[in-house]
Order: structure tokens, then sequence, then C-alpha cells
């Protein structure tokens, strides 16, 4: 290879797809390979549980919500999506413990999930752990337990019926590969971006968008055939990317707030709090739609929250805004972005949003993120008095990492720099100020960053 084609990689991967990047983050894939992903998408999931942390299938932390979690409340969920989004079509996760509750308003709560598949398309599925099922559990036992759980849903939905996802907060790599070639479902919610001191687990480090991941690490985008996984690794909640760059409630500010109904209504009360959650919404359906080809907005509402008058505002005004939204199951939609993307090569996710105004988004600051297989990098500036970019996070994903193997909530993965600032490396620095190995990697795909 000489000539412009020395700086050329083939990049096909696991699905045996070949393609093509260039150096300075321009790309291309070679004829026969599938379009890129387009459109505007939507994404909701609500669970039905009895514990508030159902960590093992006999171990529950948290609060008992099974008053929360009424055949009544479930259907005041389905009627209020309906009333947003008449032809949309949602996920349910249901628990462990609410699988196998034998009292009668539970058996009618699976009754009315199984109808919802029926009647409106709904997605049924499981949710072990309570979001945090690697924090308490050992991968075997997690294995099983997901193993026996999609029996139970299959057999509750009738009809040979099959989840085309598995919800569950944080899933650590081998259990997101063993889904893929044991149980056949390629699409994994599997992690909560950008979460760190709040909760029960702390994984910061990822892609908020889709992305395969690697065998060494849940939260790494695979890089080849020999680390890579075949189930498409999504986020459970969009944030507001300047809140989420704070450790906790740092500052006394929620760094989970976006389009989460008890982070933006249930703090900021209904007027701010609906207007975050559509700022929010529009940092990816305006200029992230515009940057990346299409847009993806998501969250997961547990059923005892209740906001279910914030659910039909929300779908309703995101449809009126941007009509051409699609409202599918998280399934489906991971199954989409995986028929245009058959690996992580061409991945290239971009992201520019000034603050909201809301509480822990100032307005006078603009964040950029970039993301690909090889590294991810934020960088911030005060827009109004011009001020130059620092960056505030480069993770590098070209380095090698390993997951823990003991339980333990911390499961990030934290290298060169990071947002959180929990570390005493993780200042803002100016790119320049980067090893040269670094930049190099920097502006090798992203030129137009070397001042």
């Amino acid at each position: 290879m000489s000539g412009d084609w020395s700086r050329r990689r083939f990049l096909g991967e696991a699905s045996g797809v070949a393609a093509l990047a260039l150096a300075g983050g321009r790309s291309f894939a070679l004829p026969g390979s599938p379009a890129p992903l387009r459109g505007r998408f939507l994404t909701h999931v609500s669970v039905v549980r009895v514990n508030q942390i159902e960590v093992t299938p006999d171990r529950s932390i948290g609060l008992d919500e099974a008053a929360d979690n009424s055949p009544e409340r479930i259907r005041s969920r389905r009627e209020a999506f309906a009333r947003g989004c008449p032809d949309g079509k949602m996920t349910w996760a249901i628990s462990w413990l609410a699988l196998n509750d034998s009292r009668k308003e539970y058996q009618e709560a699976r009754h009315l999930l199984a109808s919802y598949h029926d009647r409106y398309g709904d997605e049924v599925t499981f949710i072990p752990g309570g979001y945090f099922a690697p924090m308490y559990n050992t991968r075997e036992e997690i294995r099983k337990t997901i193993h026996d759980a999609l029996g139970m849903v299959s057999k509750m939905v009738g009809g040979a019926y099959r989840p085309e996802c598995l919800v569950a907060g944080y899933m650590d790599a081998e259990n997101q590969r063993l889904l893929a070639t044991d149980e056949g479902i390629h699409v994994c919610q599997g992690q909560i971006w950008s979460q760190h001191g709040i909760d029960h687990g702390d994984g910061d480090g990822g892609i908020c968008y889709p992305y395969y991941p690697s065998r060494e690490h849940y939260l790494k985008p695979a890089r080849g055939a020999a680390d890579f996984i075949d189930c498409v690794c999504l986020d459970g909640w969009t944030c507001d990317f300047l809140a989420a760059r704070r450790e906790g409630f740092q500052g006394g500010f929620n760094s989970r707030l976006g389009v989460g109904p008890i982070e933006s209504v249930g703090n900021l009360g209904k007027v701010a709090g609906r207007k975050e959650m559509m700022d929010t919404t529009a940092v990816h359906f305006d200029r992230g739609h515009e940057l990346n080809g299409f847009g993806w907005v998501t969250g997961i509402w547990e059923v005892s929250i209740g906001h279910d008058e914030d659910l039909t505002y929300w779908l309703q005004a995101v449809r009126d805004r941007w009509p051409d939204t699609q409202v599918i199951a998280e399934g489906a939609f991971g199954l989409k972005w995986r028929e245009h993307t058959p690996n992580n090569a061409l991945l290239n996710y971009r992201f520019d949003e000034k603050g909201t105004g809301a509480p822990g988004s100032e307005k006078n600051l603009e964040i950029q993120w970039f993301m690909n297989r090889d590294f991810r990098l934020a960088l911030l500036h005060d827009w109004e008095k011009n001020s130059p970019p620092m960056a505030i996070d480069f993770t590098r994903y070209d380095l090698k990492v390993e997951e823990p193997q003991g339980l333990q909530r911390e499961w990030s993965l934290m290298n060169v720099l990071n947002q959180k600032g929990t570390r005493p490396q993780d200042k803002p620095i100016a790119l320049r100020q980067l090893s040269a190995i670094d930049q190099h990697l920097i502006y090798e795909r992203y030129p137009q960053l070397k001042a």
C-alpha cells in the first residue's frame, strides 16, 4: 500500500464485512456494506418489580414496592404511553420476584404484560439484579438467573415468544457474550452511562450510544474479531451532558439530570423539569442528529415512581416537534442499529451541548463529546467568554483492561483523564498538555482540534 492508501486500515471485524477508515475522522464503507443508520428514535422501558433492588433471586435491599406495582399502576402507565404515542411500542422489564410472586395482584400483572404484547406489540423481557447484578452476584449465578427467567418470560407471554433484548442496568461482558451465543439475544441494555456516586453501582467510562462491547470490559468497544461480542450494548438513561460530568451530587446538583422524571420534574417542578426533558432530547434530535445522522433518546421509568402524566407530555411534545420520531421497543432499536452497523470500525459519535440553564447545566458552558472505538474525549469551555476548550475526559480504548473479578460497586473504565474528577490526575487540561501519544491519537482522527 502506498500514497494515501498507506494511511488507511482495513477494519473488517467479526461480521466479515470489510470497511475502510481514513485518518482524520473521515470514513466510508466499501461497496456492499450496509448504509449508516438514519432517523430519530425514542425507546421507553417500564420496570415492574416487587422490591426496589432485587440483587439476587433470594436477596433484596431497599424498599418493598409491591403496592406501587399494582395492576392499576401498570394500566395507568400503558394508557399514559398510548396517549402520548398511540402507535408506539414500549418495552416492559419484569424482575425475578415479580415473575414468581404468587399473589393475585402479580398474577394479574403478568397477564397484563402478556396482553400488551398481543395487543400493542410491546416487548416483555427480564431485568436481573435490580440494575446491579454484577455488583452483587457472580457471573455464573447471573447467567443461570438470566436463562431461567427468560424461560419464564417466554412461558408467560406464550406463543413461543422470545424477547429481543435484556434490560440489565449493568451487565458484565461475559454475560453479554453468552446472551448472544446461548440465548440468541443480541441486544442488552447493559450500561448506565456516566453514573458514579449515585445508587448502588459506579460505571463511568463508556460510550452513550450503541456499540459492540469487548470481551475485556463491558464499557470498552470491541476493536477486532478477537474481542468482539455480537451483542449491542445500550445505555439506560439519556442525561444532560453538562450535569453528567459531575460526581454524584457534587455541588448540590444531580448528575443524572436529563429525561428521567425523578431528576427533572421530581426535583425541578413541572415547568422547569419538563423543559429540561425537552432540552436534553433536543441535544440528540437537533444538533446530535445533524452530527451523527441519527438521534436516540432513552429512559427507564419504574412503574412505582408514577409520573405518568409527564410521560404523556414528553411523548406528545417529541412527536409534535420531531414528527419523524420512531417510538419503538428497546430490542427493535438495537437490532435496527445492528442491521446498519456490523462492527465498531466506523463508530464516530459526536455531541455538542450548550448548557440548558437547569441546575448543573450552566448556560455559559459548552461541552463537546467525541466517541469512537479508539477513545472518548470531552472538551469544555465558556462559549460566552470564548475561553479555550479544556479536556475533561480522555479515555483510551486501545489499552488493555480487565473487569472486576470480585463483588464490588466500582465497575468504571478510567485511565488517562475522567470527567468525574475523582482521582488526583482528573483535572481539566489543554490538549497540548497531553502526552505526545495521546495527542497523536486525537489529532489523527480529529485534525480540526489541533490548534
